[in-house]
């Protein structure tokens, strides 16, 4: 009688972290579609400075040359 109640314990534990388990990877795979859609952080303008630049030797452009 014992074994029959730990058998079911047993399987209501391994169905309760199997929706865990599931909820978790929906979980990320939201977080990952958010993520494409909203990039945070990186724009790409980061490296861009404001104000007087000082000129670029290398730039064609600048009529040393």
């Amino acid at each position: 009688m014992t074994t029959t109640f730990q058998k079911r314990q047993k399987e209501m534990k391994r169905l309760d972290k199997q929706r865990e388990k599931a909820a978790r990877r929906a979980q990320r795979k939201l977080d990952k579609q958010s993520e494409k859609e909203n990039p945070t952080g990186n724009s790409g303008i980061e490296h861009i400075q404001l104000g007087p630049q000082a000129p670029d030797p290398d730039d064609p452009q600048d009529g040393a040359a």
